[in-house]
C-alpha cells in the first residue's frame, strides 16, 4: 500500500515558521508588523519563486544586499523554527505498522527540503524522499508520483497522495491515478479542480483516515 505525503504545510508547519521569520526580518529593519503582512502575502505560502521574492524584498525595503544573499536567507533561516506535531509522527508510525510504504513528495531545492526533514526528525518515519530539484520534475506533473512509487517498489493503483495544495498535491495526485487526501488547514475546498477523495484539517487526521479506509478494504 502506497502513501505519498507532501512536506510543507502538510507534515511540517512551514507557514508558522515563515511568519515568525518575516516578523523578525522586518523588525530588524525597523519596519512595522504591517510590512511582515506584506512579506507573508507575497511569499504565497512558499510558492513565489525565491529569486522573485528576494527582488521584491530588495526593492520594497531599498536593501543594499545581493539578491543571492536574500535568497539564501529565504531558503534557510526559517527552517530552524519548523516543527512537526506529535500526532503527525504517530499517524505516520501507525501507517507503517499497518504495512503502508511512505514517501515524502515535495517541490523545492534538495538542500533545503532535506534540511527541513532532518531538522524535525522525519527520516525514521518514511521510506523514501522524492524532491523536485533532484528529480528534475515537480508536482503536479504525474511523473514525480510515478518516481516515488518506483522508489518504493509499489504500484500507483490503490495508492494515496496527501497534501495541502489543491493543484500540486490533489490535482497532481489525481492525474497520476491516486486517491487523494486534502489537508485543509481550516480552509474551504476552492473547487478549482475535482474534489479530493477525503478532506480533514490536519495531516494526522488525513493519514489516519487513509489507514482506516485501507484496513476496511482488506
Amino acid at each position: 500500500m502506497l502513501l505519498l505525503v507532501d512536506l510543507d504545510n502538510t507534515l511540517v508547519d512551514r507557514a508558522s515558521a515563515f511568519d515568525s521569520w518575516a516578523i523578525d526580518f522586518v523588525g530588524a529593519l525597523g519596519k512595522p508588523n504591517s510590512e511582515a503582512d506584506w512579506l507573508i502575502e507575497t511569499d504565497r505560502d512558499g510558492y513565489e519563486p525565491r529569486d522573485s521574492l528576494a527582488r521584491a524584498i530588495k526593492e520594497r525595503f531599498s536593501l543594499d544586499m545581493p539578491v543571492g544573499d536574500l535568497v539564501d536567507r529565504l531558503l534557510n533561516e526559517h527552517v530552524r523554527s519548523m516543527t512537526i506535531g506529535a500526532l503527525t509522527t504517530q499517524a505516520l508510525a501507525r501507517a507503517r505498522k499497518y504495512g503502508w510504504k511512505i514517501a515524502i513528495v515535495t517541490n523545492g531545492t534538495t538542500a533545503q527540503q532535506m534540511l527541513k526533514i532532518q531538522e524535525v526528525g522525519l527520516e525514521p518515519y518514511v521510506d523514501a524522499v522524492v524532491i523536485s530539484e533532484a528529480e528534475r520534475v515537480k508536482k503536479p506533473d504525474p511523473e514525480i508520483f510515478r518516481i516515488a512509487a518506483r522508489r518504493l517498489g509499489a504500484e500507483l493503483t490503490g495508492g494515496w497522495m496527501v497534501g495541502d495544495h489543491p493543484t500540486a498535491d490533489i490535482a497532481g495526485g489525481q492525474a497520476a491515478g491516486l486517491d487523494t487526501g486534502w489537508v485543509s488547514r481550516g480552509k474551504e475546498w476552492p473547487g478549482e479542480t475535482a474534489s479530493p477523495t477525503l478532506i480533514a484539517g490536519t495531516a494526522a487526521e488525513v493519514i489516519d483516515a487513509v489507514v482506516h479506509l485501507g484496513t476496511l478494504a482488506k
